[in-house]
C-alpha cells in the first residue's frame, strides 16, 4: 500500500514540475507589446463622448412633485407635464403605486379592461 502512495505522490510531482519547467523557456523574439491602456477622463464635467443623436432628452426625465401629509407622503411623476405615476408611502406599511394607464392621445393601455381605474400595485420584489 506504501509503494502505491509512493508512486502516486512521485507521478503527481511530474505533474506539477512540468508546467514550470515548460515557463522557463525563453519567449520568442517577434513578439509586440501591447498598446498602453487610455488615461480615465480626469473629471465628469468632460464633455460626453456620445454622439450627438444618442445623448439623453433632458425633457424625458421625470419631473417629481412630492407632498406630505400627517400620514402619508405621496410623490407624483410627470414627463412633459403629463401625470403618469403615483407613489403613495403611508406611515405605516408598505409603499404602493397608482399607474395613469390613459395615453395623451386618449387611447388607453393594451392591458386596461376600458374603465380607466388604476388597481393599487406593490412592489413585491427588488433587485
Amino acid at each position: 500500500m506504501r509503494l502505491v502512495i509512493t508512486l502516486f505522490l512521485c507521478s503527481s510531482l511530474v505533474w506539477v514540475s512540468s508546467p514550470a519547467s515548460a515557463q522557463n523557456k525563453s519567449q520568442p523574439d517577434n513578439l509586440i507589446p501591447l498598446p498602453e491602456a487610455p488615461e480615465p477622463p480626469a473629471s465628469t464635467e468632460e464633455k460626453s463622448s456620445l454622439p450627438p443623436e444618442l445623448e439623453l432628452d433632458p425633457s424625458l426625465e421625470p419631473e417629481i412633485t412630492i407632498r406630505e401629509g400627517k400620514d402619508e407622503m405621496i410623490e407624483e411623476y410627470r414627463v412633459n407635464g403629463e401625470l403618469y405615476m403615483i407613489k403613495i408611502t403611508p406611515r405605516i406599511g408598505k409603499p404602493y403605486y397608482l399607474v395613469n394607464r390613459r395615453r395623451a392621445t386618449g387611447m388607453t393601455h393594451p392591458g386596461d379592461m376600458g374603465s380607466g381605474i388604476s388597481v393599487p400595485m406593490w412592489e413585491i420584489y427588488r433587485f
